[in-house]
């Protein structure tokens, strides 16, 4: 089975939850949910699936079959563990990577620009993280992890990942020191100056304690989701792309070799010296909710199921399409995303 099938499998489970958690949130007088915003993350999702599988690399596969080390048997449980642990290791690195280098952030904030933090916002997920992602998942083949294994051990980390993005489950007592758990995730998330860049392990905690960068949730210091500078917007493509646009901007600032390299390499928040000053970050702000007509939220709606269920058939064929009949699909899906974020948006 491909793993975009795998998707495709959970994706009910997924609606499932993301309804028993708005239900519970509603019944406790705690929604965490509003539907611009969850539509908004639910489109990403969809863009994240379908864009990666329009260029099929396998460069993973060809690193296994002719650099490693040697062969791990898929066939042996330890291998397994090893597996899941070292893959949880390297996602740590790729994740503190996409926080403090600015490309992987360009990347990543795609994931964080939602102001809300409930089961949608773990569904919220870049179209563009494939492009050198990979790069930290090597070590696992050229120590003779096997494909198959690293692709399931894959899943695995990131099916985890799905539920500790609420807001309706407390503290976990021991299981919040040693894992990744809603309250240490919620920290990650987090804009506050106290928890910003802290919290990166997918499933372990394991490793922010030992590089330093675990911090716990402090009842005290209320929580703001979201990104320093508001995305302000539904659009899946301005989401995708504006870190990119921004970092481009700069270059027009950059002097000499070193400037210019850094602005896609140093942290996110250096500008070169002659780039005019960001302005100053504030914390207490309203979340954009801009008001649209019940028709449009209604026409939003329908559009996305929609679309959800073309990506779902698009997916589960997608490794047996011609390339123009893949593209051609994956193009439709993508506009529609745009739709639904423009019926989301006032009229202009």
């Amino acid at each position: 089975m491909q793993a975009a099938q795998v998707i495709v499998l959970a994706v009910p489970v997924f609606l499932a939850l993301i309804g028993l958690e708005w239900w519970w949130g509603r019944r406790r007088g705690f929604d965490t949910y509003r539907l611009n915003d969850a539509l908004a993350s639910l489109s990403l999702g969809v863009i994240n699936q379908v864009v990666p599988l329009l260029l099929r690399f396998g460069i993973y596969a060809w690193v296994w079959q002719h650099a490693a080390l040697w062969h791990l048997p898929a066939q042996a449980w330890w291998v397994w563990l090893l597996a899941l642990v070292g893959l949880d290791f390297c996602y740590y690195w790729l994740h503190r990577a996409g926080h403090r280098v600015a490309i992987f952030w360009a990347a990543h904030a795609v994931h964080h620009q939602s102001e809300e933090y409930n089961l949608s916002t773990a569904l919220r997920q870049t179209g563009s993280g494939w492009l050198l992602g990979w790069v930290f998942y090597l070590p696992l083949a050229v120590l003779g992890v096997p494909p198959l294994v690293f692709a399931t051990v894959g899943l695995i980390d990131l099916l985890y990942q799905f539920w500790v993005h609420t807001r309706q489950i407390g503290r976990l007592g021991w299981f919040d020191r040693w894992f990744c758990s809603p309250s240490n995730h919620r920290v990650h998330h987090a804009v506050n100056d106290r928890y910003l860049d802290h919290n990166y392990g997918g499933i372990l905690m394991v490793w922010d304690r030992l590089f330093g960068t675990f911090i716990d949730e402090d009842d005290d210091e209320p929580i703001v989701y979201g990104t320093r500078t508001p995305l302000a917007s539904w659009d899946p493509l301005r989401a995708n792309l504006v870190v990119y646009r921004e970092r481009w901007a700069l270059m027009r600032h950059a002097r000499g070799w070193r400037e210019h390299l850094a602005v896609w390499l140093a942290p996110p928040d250096w500008k070169p010296a002659n780039a005019p000053a960001s302005p100053p970050f504030v914390l207490a702000r309203a979340a954009y909710d801009p008001p649209v007509s019940r028709l449009r939220q209604v026409a939003a709606v329908a559009l996305f199921g929609m679309v959800l269920l073309a990506t779902a058939q698009w997916l589960w064929i997608a490794h047996t399409l011609a390339p123009v009949a893949l593209w051609s699909g994956a193009v439709a899906i993508v506009a529609s995303t745009w739709g639904v974020g423009r019926l989301l948006s006032p009229p202009v």
